[in-house]
């Protein structure tokens, strides 16, 4: 079933122009619980490996934490999320590949405390890539081992929230305020950034933003994807929730608890308190650098 993020209850451009220019494509994955194969797109699902490649481990010290691993010794990463170029078509995939792969060690690390990333671009045609059957590593927590989703891809318009230049956001503070005292729609939560894990558009970011420079043309990076903890939080709800996950009756906070979570955090993750992870690229240099970013809520 696809997903479909309900039309914005007032017309952005037509109320604030301003921030037309800062217009930017998302692409909403949407993931729910399901049984996706090694050569679906899917969060948490199986992924393809090329036969000649080792599995990919973490050699990383780990602070000391409720999420720290348990001994010594490398640890296999988990694989997060896998995207074919056909399904995410607003993707740029470098030259080459249309596989694009996200693992993470899935304890604590010094920068964020949170899992660390890694991404694989990979061309999907080639022969030696099999389902990949990776160990598991021991001892990690459930919060940051992602369940198995199928993924429902849908084009929104992100408006910057965070990322709000300043001169527009005072400029503009006044009638943000006046527009929810009266219709109760807020810029700032329900009219600006999209909310779950995606593709593209504005880092769905909870604490100031933390924009990080290419190291190799110091240029600051492009947001690639977010992956966050929830498809909507208590304050955004009303224009994040897919029409297809709608209660007939009440609201999404009316439902049983585990009905609920399945709706509002299928892959059963939490990343810094309800926060997320960000990945940025650089999109100038012909390798691709790449880093991430986290926050809590």
């Amino acid at each position: 079933m696809a997903r479909t993020t309900p039309p914005r209850p007032l017309e952005v451009e037509t109320l604030f122009p301003e921030v037309a220019g800062c217009r930017k494509t998302a692409v909403r994955l949407h993931p729910r619980l399901g049984d996706p194969s090694a050569r679906d797109s899917s969060l948490g699902g199986p992924v393809l490996w090329p036969i000649s490649e080792p599995w990919p481990h973490c050699d990383d010290d780990h602070p000391r934490t409720a999420f720290s691993p348990p001994g010594e010794g490398p640890i296999p990463l988990v694989p997060v999320l896998q995207l074919f170029a056909a399904d995410v078509p607003d993707l740029a995939f470098p030259s080459g590949t249309d596989l694009l792969q996200v693992l993470w060690c899935p304890f604590d690390h010094e920068d964020g405390y949170v899992p660390c990333p890694e991404i694989h671009w990979r061309d999907g045609s080639l022969d030696d890539l099999r389902p990949a059957d990776p160990p598991r590593p021991t001892g990690a927590h459930n919060d940051y081992l992602p369940d198995p989703c199928v993924l429902h891809p849908e084009r929104v318009t992100d408006y910057p929230n965070w990322d709000l230049p300043d001169e527009v956001a005072d400029a503009l503070e006044a009638r943000f305020e006046e527009l929810e005292e009266e219709t109760g729609w807020s810029y700032w939560y329900h009219l600006s950034v999209s909310d779950g894990v995606k593709i593209g558009g504005y880092p769905t970011w909870t604490q100031e933003p933390d924009w990080p420079a290419c190291p190799a043309c110091s240029v600051r990076m492009e947001h690639l994807l977010t992956i966050s903890s929830s498809e909507f939080d208590g304050g955004s709800w009303r224009t994040w929730l897919p029409i297809e996950d709608t209660p007939a009756t009440g609201t999404i906070w009316d439902l049983p608890y585990e009905q609920r979570t399945k709706i509002q955090s299928p892959p059963g993750l939490m990343l810094g308190d309800m926060g997320g992870i960000y990945l940025f690229e650089c999109v100038s240099c012909p390798d691709r650098p790449f880093a991430y970013r986290s926050d809590c809520s």
